[in-house]
């Protein structure tokens, strides 16, 4: 999945997940917690985005 298909799908900027990667920032607090998640559920949280 590309970063502009993983950002439109999970609620964040490309710009943010470029910093990620690059090590420039790292994600803090719920935005780590949420990214666990992803990680290991992605369809769960897929689908709690489309029925919310």
């Amino acid at each position: 999945m590309t970063q502009e298909e993983f950002a439109g799908r999970f609620g964040f900027s490309v710009n943010t997940l470029r910093h990620w990667e690059r090590g420039s920032r790292q994600p803090e607090g719920a935005t780590r917690a949420y990214l666990v998640v992803i990680q290991r559920a992605p369809k769960a949280v897929q689908k709690a985005l489309l029925a919310s």
